[in-house]
């Protein structure tokens, strides 16, 4: 069965040329116009590169800090003990403990959106929240495992994100809201850019930027020149 969309949908996409690639300024603008639902939407990045995810040498992942945040409320669980667990609830960790949180995640508690933990913790965490985790495990190419917990949190609380590849090599992230002006939204998206393009592996070949396209939570996609973008970025 044919998808079709809504009334709505079909007026935001009869707004602009959908096969056109816009300036991030231009991009951003149109995504502003278009995000007109009763809430405050999020703004999306899909970035697919020119690389072959199956191959560990070039795998595709980091994090950066967007310098206007990204408009959510980030819920961090910290796995800690001593000193560290009271610097992890001093920078703003919504829980923290040690085997008792492990033991909370383990019945099945998963109200949160970062795991951080300290080094000291990861064999234990690992060993018993393996799978549970999953994706969420602390990892410290993402900035997750750190000695430095309250920095750690910090960071995430003020807007830090992660990037990496899924098997279509694409990279899905956010970059802020609707209700972010519009030079907050560019600067964002210029700079995620800029971190991915310095993330590119050594043994990747041709054009690694192959498509980049910005989107609201409910509005259609607006693609971005990618030669546009590395001259910003």
């Amino acid at each position: 069965m044919a998808h079709t969309h809504g009334k709505r949908m079909r007026t935001l996409l009869g707004d602009y040329d959908r096969k056109q690639q816009f300036t991030p300024d231009e991009a951003i603008a149109l995504i502003k116009k278009h995000a007109n639902a009763k809430f405050n939407e999020t703004v999306e990045a899909h970035i697919r590169l020119g690389v072959d995810p199956k191959k560990g040498d070039q795998a595709v992942r980091g994090t950066v800090l967007l310098p206007h945040g990204t408009g959510r409320v980030v819920r961090v669980i910290a796995f800690a003990k001593g000193d560290k667990a009271k610097e992890a609830r001093e920078a703003g960790a919504d829980f923290v403990g040690d085997q008792d949180i492990i033991d909370k995640v383990k019945a099945g508690f998963g109200d949160f959106d970062v795991a951080v933990a300290t080094p000291d913790m990861m064999a234990q965490v690992g060993k018993e929240l393996g799978r549970t985790l999953a994706t969420k495990m602390p990892n410290p190419k993402a900035g997750t495992v750190s000695p430095n917990i309250g920095a750690a949190i910090r960071d995430i609380k003020a807007g830090k994100v992660e990037f990496r590849l899924d098997k279509a090599a694409i990279i899905h992230t956010i970059v802020g809201k609707a209700s972010f002006d519009e030079a907050q939204l560019v600067e964002n998206v210029t700079t995620l850019l800029d971190a991915i393009l310095r993330a590119r592996p050594p043994s990747a070949k041709g054009t690694y930027l192959r498509s980049v396209t910005l989107a609201s939570t409910m509005g259609p996609g607006v693609k971005i020149d990618p030669n546009r973008i590395k001259a910003t970025a």
